[in-house]
Order: structure tokens, then sequence, then C-alpha cells
């Protein structure tokens, strides 16, 4: 989502053609992909168009942050001279397939950028735009909290429990989402839980666009973070796209040994198992024990170290300009990195079943990202 495919080594000028009418039909279907998104996520038959009107607000906003992101790339190419497509947008009308109703959008340079200065500035503009949507949305998502009858118009059988479940799709927590909520909502407000903030048009997208800033600001390979972390510190970005990289694998994979642990826990008369059960569940059950958190990750985080590896790739493509940015694109470099720290959500999106918590297929099924 926001991918942006940076020309980096020298190429022929070119006479970009915008093909809008692409253009124009692509954002009509991702329009109404989304909304049929906002309207499942209003709890109502996505497949009929007569509920599409409650999904309106969702799509509208989605759109807005989608199109802040790629439009802080386009125009800051176009002011460093650096053809450029509009963006496509990515329609995605299976809300069990991506519920979010769109895989973003995505533009291409069509000519190379030759400075780290102009590498920097497009990079950047992309996640800081769209970042700076996010937090307007939160703001008034936040300040405008509906009451709890909102919520019981979408579950009407919540009334008759003593709280608001806690299971089902959950989106993690980030720490700025925290704040805004702690700091904006009002003292007599009813704060939905994570598994029921998607009913939320402005909470959703605006938790939906921290998530794919952060994503986006990984600093590795074609990434708006690898552009922007090359630009700073040049060649050496590999090393550290490298660690964050072993990071994600090492978060992601947590979750799913968590989840051999409580297979392996399970009576087996199968031979193998049981020589399993031996070997490996004293070391699980040491790390279960005294070092909980590395099985408190999200295993999607092995999903995007696996693309990283094979499709983003690690290491930025060079580029020949030895000259160092100036020391306001450095802060405005540091910036994004607070605002990565500040919108990732370690947990992703996971599902808490609604089950016991001995469980174990309970537990597996709230490992798939």
């Amino acid at each position: 989502m926001g991918y942006t495919r940076i020309t980096i080594e020298p190429a022929a000028p070119v006479q970009l053609r915008q093909r809008y009418l692409l253009h124009a039909v692509l954002f009509l279907l991702t329009f109404l992909s989304t909304l049929m998104a906002g309207s499942a996520w209003a709890g109502r038959d996505f497949t009929a168009v007569e509920n599409w009107g409650a999904g309106l607000t969702y799509a509208i906003l989605v759109m807005l942050f989608i199109s802040a992101h790629e439009f802080g790339h386009y125009f800051a190419a176009r002011y460093h001279g650096v053809a450029t497509t509009l963006p496509y947008y990515i329609p995605m009308p299976l809300p069990w397939l991506m519920p979010f109703g769109t895989l973003g959008a995505v533009i291409r340079t069509r000519t190379p950028i030759r400075s780290r200065r102009a590498l920097f500035d497009i990079g950047v503009a992309g996640p800081l735009a769209g970042f700076v949507v996010c937090l307007a949305i939160l703001a008034v998502g936040f300040a405008t909290l509906p009451g709890k009858e909102y919520l019981y118009a979408i579950h009407p059988e919540y009334r008759a429990l003593p709280e608001i479940p806690r299971y089902g799709l959950t989106f993690g927590d980030t720490l700025l989402f925290a704040m805004m909520r702690s700091l904006l909502s009002r003292p007599d407000a009813f704060i939905p839980p994570m598994n029921e903030v998607y009913h939320y048009p402005f909470l959703c997208v605006g938790w939906f666009g921290l998530f794919v800033t952060a994503l986006n600001l990984l600093p590795i390979g074609q990434l708006d973070g690898g552009h922007v972390l090359y630009a700073m510190v040049g060649r050496r970005q590999h090393r550290i796209g490298r660690w964050v990289v072993v990071a994600m694998a090492l978060v992601g994979i947590g979750p799913l040994l968590d989840g051999l642990r409580l297979l392996l826990h399970s009576d087996h008369p199968d031979r193998f198992m049981i020589v399993l059960q031996e070997l490996l569940l004293p070391p699980l059950d040491w790390i279960a024990t005294n070092a909980p958190w590395a099985f408190a990750g999200w295993s999607g985080w092995l999903f995007w170290a696996v693309l990283a590896r094979f499709l983003f790739g690690i290491a930025h493509p060079p580029l020949d300009d030895p000259r160092p940015l100036d020391r306001t694109r450095m802060a405005v470099g540091l910036t994004a990195m607070i605002v990565f720290l500040l919108s990732i959500a370690p947990a992703g999106i996971y599902d808490v079943p609604h089950v016991d918590t001995g469980s174990i297929i309970g537990r597996l099924t709230s490992l798939i990202p």
C-alpha cells in the first residue's frame, strides 16, 4: 500500500503520457469497493447495493488518506522534475480477503532520480502527508465518539451482556492511537474496545492509516522508509534494513512457536510427536513462563519479512550522489522515524476466539494474521 517504485539507474528521457481514463476507472472501482467494505464494517450485507450508503463515511475517509499519501509523492516528484504517473488505485471488493476494501495505490516514476535530496523528498512526502490526514481523522473521531447506543444498533445482543465482549477481530494498539484516545475523548465518552473499533469509520480509517504509514516507513528496499533512510545514511541502509527484517521474522515466529507449544501439550500416541515433545516443550515452556512477550507478537510480521526478502528487497538500489542531506532534511527524516515508532502496531490485526482460554484450537486460530 502506498508502494512507490522509484527509478535510480540512469535511463533515457521519456515523454510521460498519463492514462487518465484508467486512473479514473481505478479510482471509481476502489471507491465502490471501499463502500462495500464500509458497509461490512457497519454490520450490513455488503452484497446489497442499498446498504452501501452505510459505508459512505468510511469510503470517503479511506480514499482521502490514500490520496493524501500518493499525491504527497506525486507533487514532490513534480517539484524535482521527475516524471511520474498519477496514482493507480487498487480495488479489493472481497472483504473476507481484504476487509479494508483496497490494497492502497501505487505510483511509478518514469525518469531517474539523481540526487539524495530528491530521493528523500519524494520518499518522505507520502507518509508524512498521509500521517497528517490520519491525525485529523483520529482527532475528529475521538472528539465525536457516539454513545453505546451506536454499538448496540450494530450488535443488539450486547444489551443483554454485563460488558462489551472482548473477542473477535482486534486491532493492535499503537502509542499514538492510545495517546489520542486518552487526550481527546470526552471524560464521559464510551470508548470502544479495540475489537469493536472497526465499526467506527473515523477510528477505523485512522488506525488503518497509521498502520499503513508504519508499514511504508519500514527502512527496507523500495518502501518509502527505504528511500528515506538511504538518502540519510547511504549504503549503511542495507545493514539497518537487514536487522529490521531479522527483527520482524523473530517477532512473527513467536506466536507460531506458541501455537506449536500448545499443540505439543496435547496427548499424541505418535512416536515422532513424543520425540518433539521431549525436545521442544522444555525450552518453549521456559520461554512462555519467563519471557511471555516473545510469543505476544503478530505472525503477520513473518509474512512481511518474507515479502521484504523476496519482493521489496532489503538493500536500496545505489545512487551516485555523495552529497549528504542538509540539516533540515535530516530533522524531517528523524521526525519520520518518530512517526514510525508512534504508528507501528506490534500486535498487528489478530483474532481473539470466542472459546475457553484452554482451547488449543481457539488459540491456534488467533495466530492467523
